[in-house]
């Protein structure tokens, strides 16, 4: 269920929205009369890393280990 509350109000019940917005509910936030924001649920677990899945996407040539021209490392320094 959407409603709409005001800043002030937000900013006085903040932890109850933020209780309505993890259960599902969706609370839009409204400066005057105009909605500014909208707080939702965030998913709590971000998608893991899988080792070695950028294998085989990029190569390293040999060019990669010779030392650097002395212009480009005074650019470095």
């Amino acid at each position: 269920m959407k409603k709409i509350h005001t800043i002030h109000a937000a900013k006085t019940n903040l932890s109850k929205l933020v209780e309505r917005a993890e259960a599902g509910d969706e609370v839009i936030i409204a400066r005057g009369k105009t909605p500014v924001v909208r707080l939702t649920r965030v998913d709590a677990t971000p998608p893991r890393r899988r080792f070695g899945s950028m294998r085989g996407r990029a190569t390293v040539t040999r060019a990669f280990f010779e030392p650097l021209p002395p212009e480009e490392l005074d650019r470095w320094e």
